[in-house]
């Protein structure tokens, strides 16, 4: 026998499924499953379907470069309000595209550097006009190997004001900061911007500032709000 598989309507089923988990953990499963709620969402339909349609798109484009999964999150900042919600390229498409990328831990990169920026002039060790020294600079760590970050070009850049810095994504300058801050003002001060991800200081380094700790797609979402919202 050849066995169809089943198939389902679902629109934006990430986030379907996200709502229906918060559901049960306010109102347990069962209410859920068999007490015919109406839930009203944030979602914007057609907002949500063009980017399915781009991480789709993206995400054939990039396979050439082994990239074989992709995710977006689009809310508003002023709410919080989640109108997008893509967890994977395809929900449909194997067990693993139901596997929601955007509630999961992931190393954030590069845009990790604007809260330890923000920390930094919101405890006045510096301000936008700071310069730092990009050069050649290794971080001793005791009991550790010495920490020799470089940047993404493979070059230096010498005397760096603050906002070229971050505006260029240099990596020296970022790790320059984050000694400045200190690693546990960076994990205390980031849970005021709505990541909860980062827990034990001592589980993390310099390398924290480029992405070394994992969090939470929704988390990042939040952070960036504040800056949208001028800080709240």
């Amino acid at each position: 026998l050849t066995f169809r598989p089943p198939t389902t309507n679902i629109k934006a089923p990430h986030f379907v499924m996200y709502v229906k988990q918060l559901l049960v953990e306010k109102y347990g499963q069962r209410l859920v499953e068999q007490g015919g709620l109406r839930v009203t969402t944030t979602l914007d339909l057609e907002v949500q379907e063009f980017a399915q349609d781009t991480i789709a798109t993206e995400v054939a484009e990039l396979a050439d470069l082994l990239v074989s999964n992709g995710a977006a999150l689009v809310t508003k900042p002023a709410t919080g309000e989640i109108i997008a919600m893509v967890g994977s390229k395809d929900y449909f498409a194997s067990e693993s595209g139901n596997f929601n990328v955007t509630i999961a831990n992931r190393q954030p990169g590069s845009s990790i550097k604007p809260i330890n920026y923000a920390i930094g002039i919101d405890t006045k060790k510096v301000t936008p006009a700071t310069v730092f020294i990009d050069a050649a600079t290794c971080f001793n760590v005791a009991g550790q190997a010495p920490y020799c970050p470089v940047n993404y070009d493979g070059q230096f850049h010498g005397p760096t004001a603050l906002r070229f810095a971050l505006g260029n994504s240099l990596n020296i300058p970022a790790v320059k900061m984050l000694r400045l801050n200190g690693v546990e003002t960076m994990v205390a001060s980031a849970a005021a911007f709505g990541i909860n991800s980062f827990q034990d200081p001592s589980r993390y380094g310099l390398s924290l500032t480029l992405g070394g700790g994992e969090v939470k797609m929704t988390e990042m979402a939040t952070a960036f709000g504040v800056f949208a919202n001028s800080g709240i």
